[in-house]
Formats: C-alpha cells, sequence, structure tokens
C-alpha cells in the first residue's frame, strides 16, 4: 500500500464506524419509540447509501452488497411505508447486519480476507422485504430463492420506474433551472470521487437535484469527462441552488465553480440539450447569465481528521521543547551572568511553551460520550437476551479525556456494564419480591475534579457479600492476615485479585475468572486506580479515577538521599514539618500521626527504597500527605525542591522484568540539568502498605 491508499482506507474506516455508530444510535431511539418515521427511514437510507458508495469505491464487496441490499429494503419502507408490527423484526434485522459490516471493517483493520459467501445474508433481507410488501404470506416464505429474489427486484424498479415518471412530469413544469458547473483542482485524480462525495452531501440537505455525468461511483471514465467539460448539478429554484452552493464552497479540492441561470425563452431548449452531449453548456454559456466564483482562496471547513500517530509526535515534540527550555532556564552558566533581558526572556519562553503545552493537550481530548453511548447496544442486546428491563442513565458525557485514555478504559467499561447485566441486576421476579422497581438501572457518569476524571459505573442490583468473598479468598489461601483484621473496602479489593469470580455459574458473559483483574490492569496502564463500593441488596459502585492526560503532569520535586523523586500534584494533599513528640506508634511499631483527628500512617521514603540518607530524624524533614483513591499516607522526605512541570517517559523495557509499577515507581523524567528523576506511583505504596 502506499501512503495515497493508507490515507484514503484512514478515512475510510473512520467514516464507515462514525457513520455505523450513527446508525446504532437511530436504531434505539426507533426500538424505544416503537416506531420508524420518515426523518428515521430517511436517515438509515442515507447512511447506508454512503457506506456502500464508499464501499464500491474501496472495492470492499461484502460490506457493499449487504449495505446496497439494505438500501434496497430502506427505499421500500421510505416509498411504501412499513406496518408497525414489524417494527422490533427490522430492528433487529438491521443491527444483524450492522454487526456483520462491522466485523468486515474489523477484518480490514487486521489485514484478513473478507468474507465471500453472502448468499445467506442477502437471502434474508430478501425474505423479509417480501413478507413487508405482502409479496409472500408471514412465517410461509416461498423455498423458491430466484422468484423471490426476481420479484424483488421488480418490486423495486416498479418503485424507480414510478418515480422517474414524477421526476420527468416535474421537470417539463419548471420555467426556471439552475446549473452549478464545478471545476476540480488541478491533477487531483478520482474525479469521480470527489464528485460523488459532493452528491452524498447535497442528498444530506434534502433538495431536489440532478447531475452530469451520472454513475461518477461506478464508472470511473467519468473521471475524463469531469476534467474536460466539469461536473455539472442541476437545481429548481432559488432556496435549493442557495444550499447547493453552500456545500460546493465548502467542499473539498473545489478549484472554482460557475453558477448558470437558464431564462424563460431558452428553458426548453436547455430541457432537450440536457439529455445530450455534456458539450452543449459551451454553447448556450454565450446566451445566457452566468457568474463565476473563484474559492480556490475560500476557507474550504473548520473541521479536519488528524492521524492520532501525528499528535502523538507533536506531543512528544512539545515534551522535548519543556526539557529544552528548562535546560535554558537553568543553565548555572548563564545564570552567572545575571541578565534581566534573560530573565525577561525565559519568562515569556516559559509562558508560550505553558499555552503551546495546553492547545497540543487539548488536540488529544475527546468526549467520553463515545463510550457511553456504545453502551446503550449493549444494555439493549443483552437486555433482551437475559429477559431483563434496564434503563441506562448517562451523566456528564461532554467530559472530554485524552484519546489514549479514552481507548484503554473503553474495554474495562464494558467488562463492568456486562457485569452489571449479568449477575448485577436481578431478574424482573426478584426485584419486585425485594420490593424495587420492574426495570433496573446503570448508571454511567463521568465528572472533572480538576486534576483527575471521574467515570464511574453504578447499578441498583443485588450488589456483594463482603462476608462470601472473605470466605472465598479463604479458599483460595488468598488471606496475608487474620480474617477479623479486614475491612469491607480491602474484601472488596479480592474481587479484582487474577482468577476470582463471584458468579457461582459460568454464562456467556462472566463467571470465569477473567475479567475485575484485567479491568484494573488496563486501568492502571493508563495511570489510574479503581475504587470499588457495594452494599448487599443495593447495588454496586466501581470508580475509576484516571489522569487528565499521560504526558505531561504538574510534579513536586523532593529531595531523599542522594535520589531525587516527582510526586504528582494531583496526589499532594499538603506538606508540613512535625516534632518526634507528635508521632505516635501502633501496636506493630509503625509511625503514624494524627492530622484533623484523622491518623495516617507515615512511611519514610528512604526505607521504603533502600536509601541512605542523614535525614532520619523527624524534624530533619518534611511530611507530605498524599492520597489516591480512598487511602492516604504521609511520605517522609529530605526536602523539597519545588513544582515543576514534568515530561512523563516510560521505564526502559529492560526493567520490565523487576515489576516496578508494583514498587510504586509509575515513570521517569528528564530535568533540564539532564538528570532523571523516577515518578511514584502513589496508589500503589499505599496498596503495599
Amino acid at each position: 500500500m502506499d501512503n495515497n491508499f493508507d490515507s484514503v482506507l484512514d478515512m475510510y474506516l473512520f467514516e464507515a464506524n462514525s457513520l455505523l455508530e450513527q446508525l446504532d444510535d437511530i436504531l434505539l431511539r426507533a426500538e424505544h419509540e416503537q416506531a420508524f418515521d420518515k426523518e428515521c427511514i430517511d436517515e438509515i437510507f442515507r447512511i447506508m447509501h454512503t457506506i456502500k458508495g464508499s464501499s464500491a469505491m474501496m472495492q470492499f464487496n461484502s460490506i457493499m452488497t449487504i449495505s446496497h441490499k439494505v438500501e434496497d429494503l430502506f427505499y421500500y419502507i421510505r416509498e411504501k411505508g412499513i406496518n408497525s408490527k414489524y417494527n422490533e423484526q427490522l430492528v433487529n434485522l438491521v443491527f444483524k447486519f450492522t454487526d456483520f459490516i462491522k466485523d468486515e471493517i474489523s477484518k480490514i483493520e487486521d489485514g484478513q480476507e473478507l468474507e465471500e459467501n453472502l448468499e445467506p445474508f442477502e437471502k434474508e433481507i430478501i425474505g423479509f422485504l417480501n413478507v413487508i410488501s405482502g409479496q409472500v404470506p408471514e412465517n410461509n416464505l416461498s423455498k423458491d430463492e430466484a422468484a423471490l429474489t426476481q420479484s424483488t427486484a421488480l418490486l423495486i424498479d416498479e418503485i424507480i420506474e414510478e418515480n422517474d415518471e414524477e421526476l420527468i412530469s416535474e421537470e417539463v413544469q419548471v420555467s426556471n433551472r439552475y446549473a452549478i458547473k464545478i471545476i476540480f483542482d488541478d491533477d487531483i485524480g478520482m474525479e469521480n470521487i470527489r464528485a460523488y462525495l459532493i452528491i452524498n452531501q447535497l442528498r444530506e440537505t434534502g433538495i431536489d437535484f440532478t447531475y452530469k455525468p451520472e454513475n461518477v461511483e461506478r464508472i470511473s471514465e467519468t473521471s475524463h469527462d469531469i476534467i474536460k467539460d466539469g461536473f455539472f448539478v442541476y437545481v429548481n429554484d432559488k432556496e435549493s441552488l442557495n444550499a447547493a452552493v453552500h456545500v460546493v464552497r465548502e467542499a473539498l479540492n473545489v478549484k472554482n465553480y460557475t453558477v448558470i441561470e437558464y431564462t424563460d425563452e431558452h428553458a426548453k431548449e436547455e430541457n432537450t440539450e440536457l439529455k445530450t452531449d455534456s458539450g452543449f453548456v459551451a454553447e448556450i454559456n454565450k446566451e445566457i447569465k452566468n457568474t463565476k466564483v473563484d474559492t480556490s482562496k475560500h476557507s474550504k471547513q473548520s473541521l479536519i481528521t488528524v492521524n492520532l500517530t501525528k499528535l502523538d509526535k507533536l506531543v512528544n515534540i512539545v515534551g522535548e521543547l519543556v526539557i529544552a527550555e528548562s535546560m535554558v532556564s537553568s543553565d548555572n552558566e548563564i545564570k552567572k551572568l545575571n541578565l534581566d533581558s534573560f530573565t525577561k526572556s525565559t519568562r515569556q519562553m516559559r509562558k508560550l511553551t505553558d499555552e503551546l503545552q495546553d492547545i497540543v493537550m487539548s488536540l488529544r481530548m475527546v468526549p467520553v460520550s463515545g463510550i457511553f453511548q456504545k453502551m446503550k447496544r449493549i444494555v439493549r442486546d443483552m437486555g433482551k437476551e437475559l429477559n431483563k428491563e434496564v434503563e441506562l442513565v448517562l451523566i456528564g458525557e461532554d467530559t472530554e479525556i485524552d484519546k489514549t485514555i479514552v481507548d484503554g478504559i473503553s474495554d474495562p467499561i464494558m467488562h463492568l456494564v456486562r457485569n452489571a447485566m449479568d449477575h448485577g441486576i436481578e431478574s424482573e421476579d426478584e426485584r419486585i419480591k425485594l420490593g424495587k422497581s420492574r426495570k433496573g438501572m446503570i448508571r454511567l457518569s463521568a465528572s472533572n475534579t480538576g486534576g483527575e476524571i471521574h467515570i464511574t459505573v453504578e447499578d441498583d442490583g443485588k450488589g456483594f457479600d463482603y462476608k462470601k468473598i472473605l470466605a472465598k479468598a479463604k479458599a483460595k489461601d488468598m488471606l496475608t492476615k487474620p480474617e477479623g483484621e479486614y475491612t469491607p473496602k480491602e474484601i472488596f479489593q479480592f474481587i479484582m485479585q487474577p482468577g476470582f469470580s463471584t458468579n457461582e455459574a459460568v454464562t456467556e458473559y462472566s463467571g470465569r475468572g477473567v475479567g475485575m483483574d484485567v479491568v484494573k490492569s488496563n486501568v492502571e496502564k493508563v495511570g489510574g486506580n479503581v475504587v470499588l463500593d457495594s452494599k448487599e441488596g443495593f447495588g454496586t459502585i466501581v470508580t475509576f479515577k484516571i489522569p487528565l492526560t499521560l504526558t505531561i503532569v504538574s510534579g513536586m520535586q523532593v529531595v531523599v538521599g542522594d535520589s531525587e523523586f516527582i510526586i504528582p500534584i494531583k496526589n499532594i494533599q499538603q506538606s508540613f514539618k512535625t516534632s518526634e513528640t507528635e508521632i505516635i506508634h501502633n501496636t506493630d511499631g509503625r509511625e503514624m500521626i494524627l492530622i484533623r483527628e484523622k491518623c495516617y500512617p507515615i512511611v519514610r521514603v528512604n526505607e521504603y527504597f533502600g536509601i541512605k540518607t542523614e535525614s532520619t530524624n523527624v524534624e530533619d524533614g518534611i511530611l507530605i500527605l498524599v492520597e489516591s483513591g480512598d487511602g492516604s499516607i504521609c511520605l517522609f522526605v529530605d526536602s523539597i525542591i519545588g513544582e515543576q512541570q514534568v515530561v512523563v517517559k516510560p521505564l526502559p523495557t529492560i526493567l520490565n522484568k523487576n515489576n516496578l509499577k508494583e514498587t510504586g515507581i509509575s515513570g521517569c523524567s528528564i530535568l533540564g540539568d539532564g538528570s532523571i528523576n523516577l515518578i511514584l506511583d502513589i496508589g500503589n505504596i499505599i496498596e503495599s502498605m
């Protein structure tokens, strides 16, 4: 594949996936309202038509064929209507074929061969179309599939012929007609596909129009005609003309366009010549009013699609820029010169790099609505499969988060929703006996707390019995201390251990002991942590606490012996000096301190990592109160250097075998003076206590 094809393929995949997500939302809405209104039918028809055309262009025949069949189905429904008793069947049928298209797209992404045996799928669509059209009685489909296919084709052709007759009769009555002659950029290539994209955009406006050359999506040779004579769009009134011009003006690769108005005395002549060679325009242009508009300098559109790899490179470059700026401003040789102008310039430089950093970070931010909306389909499908009626409530869909993090938490959220549906929400009979509403509830919420994003998956199901969890953990020999010393929160953490499942029976969706441990590890990969809380009989709440971005963070630089560490600012509550008299020792001899009537354990960082230091007395160092999830501790360090904007770098792969993540190190950062500081993983340090 060359780079041009790669970019076209990326655009195709992005558009197809976006359209299929949009289609899922439309179908779910239609199912909820128990009706397919005109707007819904038109939108589905347009989506399938677009997928069909772009798939034909890319020569993905399986997707093109199936989308074409679904398009035919909705073409009939749009023209003839459908009995409401078939609505549920129609929703299930379209879902089935959109799932097929999604599977084919996944194969394209993985470089696999596409499905070639499409006959069963085609027969199913044709059979349904024959039922709703009355060609055959319901539940009594003819075994002669060839006859069914032929009758369906005749049915569609009949509708098309009717519409063509209406179109011709309308054209005869038109006294005024406009044409837009479109010239594409020189040597742009695939002019027929450029024209087809404009056609699709015009269709979405809902205006009536015709175009020449025809069949641009199927006949690549039309590119030669477009290069020679241009591409023509014909409309019948001023309102349609304005809408069409707006589309053309915003379209990509349009060099210029000409608006042509046919006067009354030439209307008949134009209608006749319309069916002849496209060169007729050159002759009648001498007699009619025309206006040329050059759009070569016009801003084509305000949104563009950028490959995530390019954004990753940009973020890396900005990260290196932050390091370079820090190196210059902290250079000892320059500091000795004591130049006021240099100090002023470095301040301005820092301001600009901060602004640049904020802009680059914002480019990667996407709303979590994309993940949340996908859960609607899962709840719908599992509800039907398990015979449970469940309402999905979405809160904070507009909350934005880094694209890489969104990709990382998509599967964990899906797993939690599946768990809630499968063995969290009770059956309808159980809920009624317990005095609950017949309909269950799953709530997905997202909120920005400033330093991090909180994403919560909550259900009003049966919840967890922590006594049963403790007994199962004991049976699996997972306890590390006496049973009576475990708090409910600590007991719930067993659920996230590998191989631990609370489901007694293995189902299609859960019970194999694989899941919550994967959820936890996936969330930790993006720098977050998982907090689980549950109350038996009332439900379960699982919260992901994850950073806004993974690349550049604010951190506090601290010194321990000859080593320097970075503590993320989002984990720090306060720092303070104390004295030995304020230190409390518990029965195990562990040091603790009372702050605002609450006791916190003290972790001496030098002892935790085995670092030699002269600051062994509490008065000689400083305590930093840090928190992660629901846990808090006080870290004892020698001194604090100050706040730093640091670029997070992953640890070298050679160190993976040492599993540093589990020992309280999440990454490292290179500072301006060239030194390497390790970044502490506060959540992991708290868990190890």
